[in-house]
């Protein structure tokens, strides 16, 4: 029998309470790696939104990217990234210092933390972010990214750079790049 639409609604956000309840209650890193994992494919679907705002899940997982394990982190990561299309989600992480908190776990060891990563700092582009999203250092971080050997981490940068970036700023990036000055900004001489 199909359900109703209140009664799958009410069922779905039971659910999702059931899991967030899961990862507060539990002492288990794997069984807290688990929630994480199905908390974060549920941020994929829009209709789960107002429901993760509802059960403070954006603050989950910006509270992940502070820890340790890695684990944690890339699957607090990937929800961030998947949360971060939602306008009012994306009002949320901004509000919790997101952006500095992603921009952090631009140097993660795994592939997918970046990744991610930097997917969710294109999501979170608006006016007011746009100056700190595209301050030099993440700049420089998405030129180098754009020179890997991997091929999503080069593809995706390169998107990020043609999409969040203005020909002015690119260029100014890639001269402080090319090392034109010393360490202590004195010009080099030309040769």
């Amino acid at each position: 029998m199909r359900r109703s639409g209140s009664s799958e609604t009410s069922d779905r956000f039971e659910y999702l309470q059931t899991l967030v309840t899961e990862f507060q209650d539990t002492d288990s890193d794997e069984a807290k790696e688990q929630v994480l994992a199905n908390l974060a494919n549920f941020a994929y679907d829009p209709k789960n939104g107002d429901f993760l705002l509802e059960l403070q899940v954006p603050d989950l997982f910006l509270d992940m990217l502070t820890e340790e394990n890695e684990t944690f982190v890339e699957f607090g990561m990937g929800g961030l990234c998947n949360l971060s299309m939602e306008p009012a989600c994306r009002d949320v992480i901004l509000q919790g210092g997101g952006v500095d908190l992603i921009t952090n776990r631009l140097s993660s060891p795994r592939e997918e933390t970046v990744l991610s990563a930097i997917t969710a700092l294109m999501n979170l582009v608006t006016p007011a972010t746009r100056p700190q999203i595209t301050d030099p250092s993440i700049l420089h971080c998405m030129l180098r990214f754009s020179l890997s050997d991997s091929p999503r981490l080069r593809n995706l940068s390169a998107v990020f750079l043609q999409d969040v970036c203005s020909e002015e700023q690119l260029d100014r990036a890639r001269q402080q790049m090319t090392g034109q000055h010393t360490a202590i900004g004195i010009p080099l001489p030309r040769d």
